[in-house]
């Protein structure tokens, strides 16, 4: 067989390994490793041991571990309750205020962690209870958190903008840069969703509450000054210029463990839990990108890059056609695949026509991201979804699927947006890095 029909060949047998529920990591490093057994057998023991140590002692993945540590430092700390609390403060004379102050509070938990599973967990459990006490429609309670829980793949520090910095070689401090302002708009649009919903049909939240006092606001504002303080010391330093994407996060982790010993929730439990999920997570994040990078070295060998590469020159497109042919393919193998691993797959295929082309690979890297969420809370699979389900197990998947989709529609206005004004995205990198 030639090339691409082994390439073609390595693709159907990763589906089927991830259909029958193999780990995505697992089944791209196997799948990977035998494509290459298959073509160079040779290298099988070099490609393996080189891409796993060149995976794992990259700098730049430091930040994975140590974002993933505030975030779960700033669980066992209260700090996630704090936030949400000071968000309803602030929201709560608004009919759907509770729906409206998970999102903004996942937002700024996402600001915190740059993992889309633990703010959609966390708030989950912080907010649901309370939707549920008065009485909002499962949907809409279900949906929002799911929504609000896909912030964290974009607003900075985002964990897919950092792999995908790594992927196509490009600033991850740029990329940051160029994730907030549309986290932003985004949380917005989500709000914006949240009242239209309940303007439609009321019946889906209660009556909006009376106004909470301002020394009731100023007073829940202030607890949770510890995580926004955080927020703009590591979002602001970078901006600064004060210090890198990397080290925020050091700066960021040790900012956050000061916090939870200043609250006193450090114990022999506390901090086994964070320990262990620290470990868990950053595992699962590695396991994956060892399985991608050596699936990208096989699809390297097979020459599939090119043969891609001259069907689009052959075809004709323009830059603007195979982006958009892009983030359709995206949104399809969203709602299946692990944002990482359709990162780590796919970038490396496309990088080379897109700059071909003459596409900003920093505003395509936000265009990605947004088009991961969506397939976050896409059927069948729906990561966010399932996520939510476990906090919310009396809800039926169906209506959770029912509720996001107002959302849903709201990432595709934001993915727009983004499109016909390319300088929501690129207006703050450039003004800190230069064009």
């Amino acid at each position: 067989m030639d090339g691409t029909a082994i390439a073609l060949v390595g693709f159907l047998a990763l589906f089927i390994l991830l259909l029958i529920r193999v780990p995505v990591g697992l089944a791209m490093l196997v799948v990977g490793i035998g494509g290459i057994a298959a073509i160079r057998p040779g290298a099988v023991t070099a490609v393996l041991a080189g891409e796993i140590f060149a995976v794992a002692s990259r700098y730049p993945l430091t930040i994975l571990p140590l974002f993933m540590l505030m975030g779960n430092l700033a669980v066992v700390s209260g700090m996630s309750q704090d936030l949400y609390r000071a968000a309803h403060s602030w929201l709560g004379r608004f009919r759907g205020s509770l729906a409206s102050a998970s999102i903004v509070a996942c937002a700024g938990f996402s600001a915190l962690s740059g993992s889309s599973l633990a703010a959609a967990l966390t708030m989950g459990r912080v907010s649901l209870p309370e939707m549920r006490r008065f009485r909002y429609d499962d949907s809409l309670a279900t949906g929002a958190i799911a929504a609000g829980g896909t912030l964290g793949f974009l607003i900075p520090p985002s964990a897919g903008l950092v792999i995908y910095g790594i992927v196509t070689e490009e600033s991850i401090g740029r990329l940051f840069m160029a994730g907030v302002v549309p986290g932003i708009v985004l949380t917005l649009l989500f709000v914006l969703t949240v009242w239209i919903v309940v303007r439609r049909d009321p019946d889906k939240a209660p009556h909006a509450t009376t106004s909470v006092p301002w020394r009731e606001r100023l007073r829940a504002t202030a607890s949770a000054a510890w995580i926004v303080g955080i927020v703009i010391v590591t979002i602001g330093g970078i901006y600064a210029g004060i210090f890198s994407a990397i080290e925020a996060a050091g700066v960021g982790a040790c900012l956050t463990l000061v916090a939870a010993c200043v609250r006193r929730a450090l114990n022999r439990k506390t901090v086994i839990d964070v320990v262990n999920g620290t470990l868990k997570a950053s595992g699962t994040a590695f396991l994956i990108l060892f399985g991608a990078f050596v699936f990208k070295v096989f699809l390297g060998l097979t020459g599939i890059a090119f043969v891609a590469a001259e069907w689009v020159g052959e075809q004709g497109f323009s830059g603007p056609q195979v982006v958009v042919l892009v983030l359709l393919m995206f949104i399809v193998l969203g709602t299946f695949l692990d944002g990482f691993a359709m990162l780590v797959l796919t970038v490396p295929l496309v990088q080379p026509i897109l700059e071909s082309l003459g596409v900003d690979m920093i505003w395509f890297g936000v265009m990605i991201v947004v088009t991961l969420e969506m397939g976050l809370i896409s059927p069948p699979v729906g990561l966010n979804i399932f996520v939510v389900k476990g906090v919310a197990q009396d809800v039926p998947v169906r209506t959770m699927f029912r509720g996001i989709l107002p959302f849903w529609l709201a990432m595709l206005a934001a993915l727009i947006l983004i499109a016909l004004f390319p300088h929501i995205a690129t207006f703050l990198p450039n003004a800190m890095y230069g064009s």
